[in-house]
């Protein structure tokens, strides 16, 4: 790490989600769900609200389509489905956001990095391959919705990442985007920075802050910025 110039706020570790907060993927993944639903018979009466499922995890809109409309394939096959049709979509468009990898570099000279993210590993490895972020966030840190018994809002997932990193939770900061995840990091006794990527600020103010650009975060975490 370089000379210290982290700010004054008890940190010692930045855990940052993936979707919506490293990659503009939101999109990307609903326009993939409908895809499939589509396929499978159900355009227009899937039930489907995708921005009730911001920031949880694919298993959750399978698990809920499938209550509604039972299918021959199971949820592992669709999750795997889904998973393969992503990745196409994400590799054509490359949807990293615009400052996000400058940042990630900066803070990985001063702080420990780990990733929580609802995604599945493949999703999370090829995700962070992309952005050319992979030297930053060590494998054994990348903790997906694979590894907890439960997602955002459930805070094990930040918990565990804490535990990987060695850090006791009040001294990691999360960087979110969605409701779900600033309210995982709060019951998690972390403190959490919300971006307005995905939710408009009136929404996230459970978190303790919120910025509407990278730049600010630099600020907030790193003296010299």
């Amino acid at each position: 790490m370089g000379m210290d110039v982290k700010s004054d706020h008890g940190f010692d570790a930045v855990i940052f989600d993936l979707d919506g907060t490293i990659v503009d993927s939101e999109p990307l993944h609903e326009q993939t769900f409908y895809q499939l639903f589509e396929e499978l018979g159900h355009r227009d009466d899937h039930g489907i609200r995708f921005e009730e499922y911001l920031g949880t995890s694919d298993e959750a809109v399978w698990r809920d389509f499938l209550v509604r409309f039972p299918q021959p394939q199971g949820i592992g096959e669709l999750l795997l489905l889904k998973q393969q049709r992503y990745l196409e979509v994400a590799a054509s468009v490359r949807p990293v956001f615009p400052g996000v990898c400058d940042l990630v570099r900066s803070l990985a000279e001063h702080y420990q990095l780990g990733l929580a993210s609802g995604s599945r590993h493949e999703v999370i490895n090829a995700m962070l391959s992309m952005a050319d972020l992979d030297p930053h966030f060590p494998a054994h840190v990348r903790v997906s919705s694979q590894d907890v018994p439960q997602g955002k809002p459930d805070p094990r997932i930040f918990l565990r990442a804490a535990e990987l990193l060695g850090v006791d939770p009040s001294r990691c900061c999360v960087i979110e985007d969605s409701v779900f995840g600033v309210t995982a990091a709060n019951r998690a006794g972390m403190k959490s920075i919300a971006i307005t990527n995905t939710f408009p600020g009136g929404k996230l103010t459970h978190a303790w802050k919120v910025v509407s650009d990278y730049q600010s975060i630099r600020t907030i975490l790193l003296k010299s910025a």
